[in-house]
C-alpha cells in the first residue's frame, strides 16, 4: 500500500500538468467558438459563404491547429463566357392561371445555361407587373417586349382552331428585335431558340444546339399524338425526311421546340418571317425555315436524333370552380 508522501508527491507532479492542459486547451478552442458564432451572426452559415481557405491558429508563434473549410457557391445565372456563343431563347407568353408557374419552371431551367439571353414576348396590350417582377428577380440576362394579337387571329372561346397561329406576332417581333440590335455584319455568335413556356427541357439540349452553324433539328417528344417525332436521318448524318404522321409531306413537318437557328443566318435573311396568312396548322415552323434553308443544309444534333431532350408537355389547366364569379380568394394574390 503507497504511502501517503508517495501520494502527495504524486499529486504534486499530476495536477500542475493537467492544469496546464486545461488552459491551453481552452485558449485553442475558444477563438474557433468566437468565429463560428459571428458567422452565424452575420448569416454566413450557409453554403455561399462558407469559408475556402486553410486557416491556422498559432499559439507563440507556434501551429497548433488546421482548419479546413470548404466553399459551395451558386452563381445565378453562371459567369458569362467571352468563348460561348449566346443563345437568344424566345418566349411567347399570355396571361392565364398558370403562367407565372410555367415562367417559374422554364426559367429555374434557363438559370444553369451559361451566356443565355430570354427574350419574353407577351401577348398583351403592354408588359404586365407579374411578367416584370419575376424577370428581375430570376437575376437572367432578359429582354421584355410585348405586342397584342389582333382579335381576329385568337382563339375565340373554347374552339381550338389550328389555323390560329398562336405566339406568331409574339415570335416575329422578337425576330424583329434581334435584327435591329444586332447588324448584319456583326462579329456577336449566337443561336436562337424558340422555346414555349409549356415544355420541358434538358440542359443538354442547349448545348447540343450552340453548336449550330445554320439550323440544327432533334427530336420532340409528346406531339402529333405520337410518343416523340423526329427527323430521318441517313447513314451518311443527313436529315432526308420526316418521322411524323401529321402531314408527313409539309416542307419543314418539325415542331416549334425542335430547331434552333444561327444568329448571322437569322440577320443576313431579313425576309424571314412566321406568315400569318394563307398558312395551315402546323405549317407555321415550314413558313420561316423554307426561307432559310434547305432539307439538305439541315445539321442532326442529340445523336443523330435518337435521344430525346425535349418534351412538349403542358401544365394541366387548373380546376377553380370554387372561386365563384365574384372570387373565393383574394385576388391581389400573385399565383
Amino acid at each position: 500500500m503507497p504511502k501517503r508522501r508517495d501520494i502527495v508527491a504524486i499529486v504534486l507532479i499530476v495536477l500542475p500538468w493537467t492544469l496546464l492542459i486545461t488552459v491551453w486547451h481552452q485558449s485553442t478552442i475558444t477563438p474557433l467558438l468566437a468565429t463560428r458564432k459571428d458567422d452565424r451572426r452575420d448569416g454566413r452559415s450557409n453554403s455561399r459563404n462558407t469559408f475556402a481557405f486553410k486557416e491556422s491558429c498559432s499559439l507563440h508563434s507556434r501551429d497548433i491547429v488546421e482548419v479546413v473549410r470548404t466553399e459551395y457557391v451558386y452563381s445565378r445565372p453562371p459567369p458569362w463566357s467571352d468563348i460561348l456563343p449566346t443563345i437568344h431563347v424566345i418566349t411567347p407568353t399570355y396571361s392565364r392561371p398558370v403562367q407565372k408557374a410555367e415562367l417559374t419552371r422554364l426559367a429555374n431551367t434557363l438559370l444553369h445555361v451559361p451566356n443565355l439571353h430570354w427574350i419574353l414576348v407577351e401577348d398583351s396590350q403592354r408588359r404586365t407587373t407579374l411578367v416584370s417582377r419575376l424577370l428581375q428577380e430570376t437575376g437572367l440576362n432578359y429582354t421584355h417586349l410585348n405586342v397584342e394579337t389582333p382579335r381576329n387571329y385568337k382563339v375565340r372561346g373554347d374552339t381550338k382552331d389550328p389555323r390560329i397561329p398562336r405566339g406568331t406576332i409574339q415570335r416575329n417581333l422578337a425576330l424583329r428585335w434581334l435584327r435591329e440590335t444586332f447588324s448584319a455584319n456583326s462579329s456577336q455568335p449566337g443561336i436562337v431558340y424558340f422555346a414555349d413556356d409549356d415544355n420541358t427541357y434538358s440542359l443538354e439540349l442547349f448545348e447540343e444546339m450552340r453548336s449550330t452553324k445554320n439550323v440544327s433539328v432533334w427530336p420532340v417528344a409528346f406531339v402529333g399524338g405520337l410518343r416523340y417525332e423526329s427527323p430521318k436521318v441517313n447513314t451518311l448524318g443527313k436529315v432526308y425526311g420526316w418521322k411524323t404522321v401529321f402531314d408527313p409531306h409539309r416542307p419543314f413537318a418539325i415542331d416549334m421546340a425542335g430547331f434552333a437557328v444561327n444568329l448571322h443566318l437569322i440577320l443576313s435573311k431579313p425576309q424571314a418571317y412566321f406568315k400569318l396568312r394563307g398558312v395551315k396548322g402546323g405549317y407555321q415552323e415550314s413558313s420561316l425555315l423554307k426561307d432559310l434553308v434547305t432539307l439538305s443544309d439541315l445539321e442532326p444534333k442529340a445523336a443523330n436524333c435518337t435521344k430525346v431532350l425535349v418534351w412538349h408537355t403542358r401544365t394541366e389547366k387548373p380546376v377553380l370552380v370554387n372561386e365563384g364569379k365574384k372570387g373565393f380568394t383574394d385576388s391581389n394574390v400573385e399565383i
